[in-house]
């Protein structure tokens, strides 16, 4: 469905087989169809491997098998290292499993003719397509059992599991494999990151179908191809939120300095009204995702709550600098943001203004506003 979906986006299907034919693949071994999955089109990537043309379509090959064709084939030398590195993970994977060592582990179903394809044609792909960047939305893994060479297993299958650790994914209602070994060592080892798609200018869409038509949803793989986009910067955050309404409220003052100490970007309450008409406080915390745990531990050892809820999103921010400016009263430093370059907010310093304040004895109301006068009186004219 990967290859499927990047030839879809554009890749030229007679530069593929140029580099599959490497492999000693008959360039008529690999073709595409135009399907439909739940009225979506697209390509389906089939790959005819019926008719026996030598060693490379047994279904079962050792790493070191693999390993020589990759060898010969026409990749280049960091694809070539890169095919070798994915299936030498899938080896790992399959050893640690079976028990046994990677040098006797014998690659069933994802060393037949099409996983192998599927592989080196990925790798082709993405290098001729010069994609320097992946992200991935979490995995749909499925559900139910699959029959494999070594009996009957549950979605996901133990090797798959096994690649997919670190990767974000869930079960959805099919009941049916939705995430293969060869598809979770391809995610896990390109996709720097999983969520929302992230800004881009988008210029290609491709669809590669699976075999399977569900009814309810289509069973396609979709990717975008385009460039980021550095005029919306999005940082990715966690927001964390718990409800607490049997808590002592002294501790929420110390609750925030801890959770600031621990890399929280912003943390805030809000009263709310909860179950039994009971007040409380919906405690919200923004910060990276690197950090979501060393957080939501803090909040189960600090505060009363006993579950709590965390979602990933983007946040756009302005760019932000702090100058000082003179005033009659004393000197005040000015946030000022900006957007593209573009001034968008200006903001005197709270503390500056009341130090000042205090020890001039002017209003703060009165410090504030002169140290606005000051900043735009030193900005320069908008030329025309």
């Amino acid at each position: 469905m990967i290859l499927g979906a990047l030839l879809d986006a554009g890749l030229p299907l007679d530069d593929l087989r140029r580099a599959l034919g490497s492999l000693a693949v008959d360039r008529n071994v690999v073709s595409t169809e135009q399907v439909t999955r739940a009225g979506v089109s697209a390509t389906k990537l089939h790959v005819r491997s019926g008719e026996p043309t030598g060693e490379l379509h047994h279904a079962h090959r050792s790493l070191a098998e693999i390993e020589r064709l990759i060898d010969g084939s026409a990749l280049s030398t960091a694809g070539k290292c890169r095919a070798t590195s994915l299936f030498g993970r899938l080896a790992e994977a399959e050893a640690a499993i079976h028990a046994t060592s990677v040098d006797k582990v014998h690659l069933h179903e994802v060393g037949a003719l099409d996983s192998i394809i599927d592989i080196v044609g990925s790798v082709y792909a993405l290098e001729a397509l010069g994609i320097a960047q992946i992200a991935a939305s979490p995995l749909n893994v499925g559900g139910g059992t699959i029959r494999t060479a070594h009996g009957v297993y549950p979605v996901p299958a133990p090797a798959t599991a096994r690649l997919l650790r670190g990767a974000s994914i869930y079960a959805g209602p099919q009941q049916a494999e939705l995430v293969t070994p060869t598809g979770a060592l391809l995610v896990t080892e390109y996709a720097q990151s999983y969520g929302a798609v992230p800004a881009m200018r988008l210029q290609r869409v491709g669809y590669g179908a699976g075999s399977r038509d569900f009814p309810d949803s289509p069973n396609v793989l979709r990717v975008l191809i385009g460039e980021a986009d550095t005029a919306a910067p999005a940082q990715r955050v966690v927001v964390i939120e718990a409800e607490i309404d049997d808590m002592n409220p002294q501790i929420f003052g110390i609750l925030i300095d801890r959770l600031m100490a621990g890399g929280a970007l912003d943390v805030f309450y809000t009263s709310i009204q909860m179950k039994k008409n009971r007040p409380g406080t919906l405690l919200s915390i923004v910060a990276p995702p690197g950090v979501r745990e060393r957080l939501v531990s803090i909040v189960f050892r600090e505060t009363t709550t006993i579950g709590v809820r965390y979602t990933e999103m983007d946040r756009e921010c302005l760019d932000r600098e702090t100058t000082s400016v003179d005033t009659p009263f004393g000197t005040v430093r000015i946030k000022v943001a900006r957007r593209n370059g573009e001034v968008a907010n200006v903001s005197p310093e709270f503390d500056d203004c009341a130090r000042v304040a205090a020890e001039s004895g002017r209003p703060v109301k009165e410090v504030q506003a002169v140290a606005m006068k000051a900043f735009l009186d030193r900005r320069p004219e908008p030329t025309a």
